[in-house]
């Protein structure tokens, strides 16, 4: 009987296992996504606010698509596009746009523009730089701006 729970036990565990690795593999991108507009629209103002990374971070956590990544990665990518837009906004902007388009005419896109109306607010200013970069992004996904409130 032991043996049968053991066995039970961890096929259950490899089973999640593996089902979690699918789903970050299926979601890669859709991360990106998120995580890159976020951060352009966090640089708009020229400032970061810890806010707007905690409410990042927050959607990240409770995401089911995306709560499978580790918060390092997450962080280490989020740095890694604030640090593109230190360097040059214009690249980094082209970056960002890639990351998006890849979700133009998918159901993510609203997704990702209300995380970013989100993000934008959640220092309690949703500037209208920060809106002006999320109506470029709506344009970017062929989305209505004004179905956000933009």
């Amino acid at each position: 009987m032991a043996f049968t729970d053991w066995l039970k036990r961890n096929v259950t565990e490899a089973r999640d296992t593996i089902n979690a690795e699918i789903t970050k593999f299926k979601s890669k991108d859709l991360l990106e996504a998120i995580v890159a507009s976020s951060a352009m629209v966090a640089y708009a103002d020229g400032q970061i606010s810890s806010d707007e990374k905690q409410k990042l971070m927050g959607y990240l956590r409770s995401s089911e698509q995306l709560k499978h990544f580790d918060q390092n990665d997450v962080i280490k990518l989020f740095q890694k596009y604030v640090e593109k837009y230190e360097f040059d906004a214009t690249i980094a902007t082209g970056e960002v746009m890639a990351a998006v388009s890849k979700f133009k005419g998918k159901p993510q896109a609203q997704l990702v523009v209300r995380v970013c109306c989100a993000i934008g607010a959640s220092d309690g200013d949703f500037d209208q730089t920060e809106k002006d970069v999320v109506r470029r992004m709506c344009a970017e996904l062929e989305l209505d701006a004004t179905a956000f409130g933009l």
